[in-house]
């Protein structure tokens, strides 16, 4: 009977045994299980941030973008409109002076001459304005200039 017994105890023990290494390998796997669900969660995550991360980036540059272009076009129109101003000038200098030489030739009445000079000095004094407004369009290209 004693040797029944401890092959009994013996019987029971293997079983027992196994059963534990059975739940040991359960719990091992349910663990392995919830550490990939975490690191696939986590993964998941840091993607969701560097996506964000991403499109904030990607915003940001396209506002950049955009204020260099507009830049850009206010650079070319400031540029644009100082040439103008000048070539307005130029015309009226250039104008001013065949009306002078046609004064100076005495070709002309003196009721002529004195009309021709009022326009002489009204274009002068249209002359005087513009060279204001360059020297006003002047320093917006420089500001438009120096903002880069």
């Amino acid at each position: 009977m004693n040797h029944k017994l401890k092959l009994f105890f013996a019987f029971f023990l293997i079983i027992s045994a196994q059963q534990f290494y059975a739940q040991d390998i359960v719990t091992t796997q349910k663990a392995q299980d919830a550490l990939a669900k975490k690191a696939d969660q986590e993964a998941k995550r840091s993607l969701e941030e560097s996506h964000r991360k991403l499109n904030d980036e990607q915003a940001r540059l396209k506002k950049e973008q955009k204020k260099v272009e507009n830049h850009q076009r206010d650079l070319k129109n400031s540029e644009k409109n100082l040439d103008k101003t000048k070539q307005k000038i130029s015309k009226l200098e250039s104008e001013n002076q065949k009306i002078y030489s046609k004064v100076n030739s005495n070709s002309i009445t003196v009721e002529e001459a004195q009309k021709q000079e009022l326009k002489v000095k009204q274009k002068e004094v249209e002359i005087q304005k513009l060279k204001l407004k360059q020297i006003d369009q002047q320093k917006d290209l420089d500001k438009v200039r120096a903002s880069l």
